[in-house]
């Protein structure tokens, strides 16, 4: 097996283990005496239905929305899709169907939310006072801006009809149980998809604080309702309860099971792995270099802090793989995979790339230019030159980056 094939079983052990299929049973709530209904939001939100679809004792309706492209059919749950990263009018028509849904239940009704990353995206209602294309706006700019995922769904929050605990606040008094798969650093289940349906810790004065440290430029209407008392968000919930199912740790545990039984020891980086992709891939070189013969895992978020909203071309993960290339230099005997578990490295159509020893030579004798391309945010054009990109198609599941450097 070629060092390339081992990192990719790893990456495939990791996807797995933190499928729907393997962490959504045995962990449903028990029928209520009322109505079950669901409202399910991310970019697992379609596996998740189709095995409550199949798993549920009783009847049973509502809908799920994930990103376009990432549906599944279910028997007795609606499959919709909408926009993500940057929500759009069909993100808004699933927030106004999923408050409907919550609006009409009773005190002996559940509701289920299945809750994944990218929900924030995917359920978008604009706060009174908000319109869709200011959301937008917001939106990019704080992709842009190199703040981390809870700084981001702070001020969606804020901004949000539908998140930060209002679905659930809305569906009052039903009870309303979250089981989440979990894409954000230490698994805080407010911060997945902005918790629609899980109390707040945040304030709108903390949204407003991201804005102003990223001098990020907001409407007047915006900063009116930041600081409006209305823009609180609920900081406890009577109603609802919230589980995570599935997180990044449980995606390496998989992948450093699956290195031990090659006979290939697993050094564990750590599952909540932040900070600036580049900055990122430099570190790990500096450890793959010193490191024994083994594999070293690591799972989190990278960031890219862009010149301008849509500037370059490449996701976290491949800006990671690049950097540590060229820190690298082409040592001999270590080769890498990072990947984002949802199958998209950002917004693009690959899931990340792959380096070796030979990235490097391969880029010269094609004409590229490995430092220009990492400080222009080009590295999905580089991997894509090299045909060293992995493309998985929507992977159904998302607990972030998955990231791992094999040392021979």
């Amino acid at each position: 097996m070629t060092p390339r094939q081992i990192l990719r079983r790893l990456f495939d052990a990791a996807l797995d283990a933190v499928s729907a299929a393997r962490v959504l049973p045995g962990r449903l709530p028990p029928p209520p005496a009322g109505r079950a209904r669901v409202v399910g939001f991310g970019k697992a939100a379609a596996a998740m239905a189709r095995e409550l679809d199949a798993r549920w004792p009783g009847p049973i309706d509502g809908f799920a929305v994930t990103r376009y492209g990432h549906g599944a059919p279910c028997r007795r749950i609606a499959v919709i899709e909408a926009a993500h990263p940057v929500p759009d009018a069909a993100s808004r028509a699933a927030a106004a169907r999923a408050l409907e849904i919550a609006a009409g239940l009773g005190a002996e009704d559940l509701l289920i939310c299945l809750a994944s990353g990218g929900g924030s995206a995917l359920l978008s209602a604009p706060a009174p006072g908000i319109t869709l294309v200011e959301k937008q706006e917001i939106t990019r700019a704080l992709l842009a801006c190199g703040a981390d995922i809870g700084e981001i769904n702070c001020v969606r929050k804020h901004l949000s009809a539908v998140k930060g605990g209002r679905l659930a606040a809305a569906a009052a008094p039903a009870r309303v149980v979250t089981l989440a798969i979990s894409d954000v650093a230490g698994d805080a289940v407010e911060t997945i998809a902005s918790g629609p349906a899980v109390a707040d810790p945040t304030t709108a004065a903390e949204a407003l604080a991201v804005l102003d440290r990223y001098r990020i430029a907001a409407s007047p209407a915006v900063r009116r309702r930041l600081a409006d008392p209305a823009a609180e968000t609920p900081a406890r919930l009577a109603n609802a309860e919230a589980r995570v199912i599935a997180r990044a740790a449980d995606a390496l545990a998989a992948a450093a099971a699956g290195a031990r039984r090659l006979g290939i020891a697993p050094r564990l980086l750590g599952d909540a792995v932040t900070g600036e992709a580049a900055a990122l891939g430099r570190a790990h070189a500096r450890l793959a270099a010193a490191a024994a013969p083994g594999v070293l895992l690591s799972g989190g978020e990278a960031t890219v802090t862009l010149p301008a909203p849509g500037a370059g071309r490449g996701g976290p993960n491949a800006e990671y793989l690049l950097a540590l290339a060229v820190a690298l230099a082409g040592r001999p005997g270590i080769h890498a995979i990072a990947c984002d578990t949802d199958g998209i490295d950002g917004s693009e159509d690959n899931a990340g790339a792959v380096i070796g020893p030979d990235t490097l030579a391969r880029a010269a004798a094609a004409g590229l230019d490995p430092g220009a391309a990492l400080a222009s945010h080009r590295s999905h054009d580089f991997f894509s030159a090299l045909g060293d990109l992995v493309v998985t198609g929507p992977t159904r599941t998302n607990v972030n980056d998955f990231r791992a450097i094999l040392i021979g």
